[in-house]
């Protein structure tokens, strides 16, 4: 093994938490998948060369959207990231992936810290802090630990809070993650591609960009003071398509001279420039989710004419780390070759 190979070995056995099962995700174990269409916008092709982008025709998606434990056990009204992955697919098989989360940020800038964040946010004992203790957190100024989901037995929380302490680039993920709560819907969440992509216009002009998916429905998350319900979220996209499709937007952003597109630790300016990309519709939930859903690999390093990777180490980590999971859970082979394409 190269030192790569020993870096993702070690990171993905570092992902595992009790309840983790060889046959699911290291994390977003749990996740139902979708069918729909993708339709770009006339101003897509303005600004990428992409197929996808071009607005020709109609281009069929599979999306999965996932719990970000990796339990086995469907915990939908905890305090979680979500995850959302789009699969494009593209003419004469070919296909480009998107990958999203519920954060606008990832936990560190690199895979060796990101191993050290893990090795310190390990699982244990879940248990409220006194009233005591969180107002001399807040005297302090610091993020008063929150409170474990019901019938939470062991959390990472404190682990991580301890970690984001002294990392700075860590603390606003952990921020956002320990109090993100729990959507009503999976098609009533934001997720974020925290990766820069250098994207190809038509006039051969390159710019950094992050994409993001915004709910037509609205962004809303259940109520903190009502005892959460579990395995809802399954039954909602059901019952909502049952009704309607669920609907998404796909928003560009554009980055500016002193946007790090390296670094997927810090979220760009909210006030830079975005572009609507597209619009997407979903209206199906196959009846074979093995097929669709948890035997299918997603990885953000399928990528298309006119999109690019960046030199972020995270995102060049991931190539390697979303293939070695696949073929240890007996997922579908990624479909690219396995050495990382030249990100610069």
């Amino acid at each position: 093994m190269d030192n790569q190979d020993i870096l993702v070995d070690k990171l993905l056995k570092a992902l595992i938490v009790p309840g983790c099962q060889p046959d699911l995700r290291p994390v977003h174990a749990i996740g139902i998948g979708l069918t729909g269409s993708f339709v770009a916008s006339p101003l897509a092709r303005d600004y990428c060369i992409a197929e996808h982008f071009r607005g020709d025709r109609t281009v069929d998606v599979t999306v999965r959207f996932s719990n970000g434990a990796g339990s086995a056990v469907e915990h939908d009204g905890w305090s979680d990231v979500r995850g959302m992955a789009t699969r494009f697919h593209l003419a004469d098989g070919a296909a480009t992936d998107l990958i999203a989360m519920t954060l606008p940020a990832f936990f560190t800038p690199t895979p060796e810290t990101f191993l050290d964040f893990l090795n310190v946010a390990t699982p244990e004992p879940a248990k409220p802090e006194s009233p005591w203790r969180k107002f001399l957190d807040l005297l302090q100024l610091m993020q008063p630990m929150p409170d474990p989901n019901p019938g939470e037995t062991v959390t990472p929380i404190p682990g991580a809070i301890r970690y984001a302490d002294t990392h700075a680039r860590t603390q606003l993920p952990v921020a956002l993650a320990a109090g993100i709560g729990a959507p009503v819907s999976y098609a009533r969440a934001t997720y974020e591609a925290v990766h820069a992509f250098r994207i190809i216009g038509p006039d051969g002009e390159r710019r950094w960009v992050r994409f993001s998916w915004r709910p037509v429905a609205g962004v809303l998350n259940t109520d903190p003071t009502k005892t959460p319900v579990d395995k809802y979220l399954f039954q909602e996209l059901h019952d909502r398509l049952a009704r309607e499709p669920a609907r998404f937007t796909l928003m560009m952003m554009i980055g500016e001279p002193g946007d790090d597109p390296t670094d997927s630790s810090r979220p760009w300016p909210p006030h830079r420039e975005r572009v609507i990309m597209g619009d997407l519709t979903l209206d199906k939930i196959p009846e074979d989710q093995v097929m669709y859903c948890e035997k299918l690999s997603f990885n953000p390093w399928l990528l298309t004419d006119g999109i690019e990777p960046s030199d972020d180490p995270i995102l060049h980590i991931r190539h390697e780390a979303y293939k070695t999971s696949s073929e240890r859970r007996g997922g579908t082979p990624c479909p690219f070759a396995r050495s990382a394409p030249n990100g610069k």
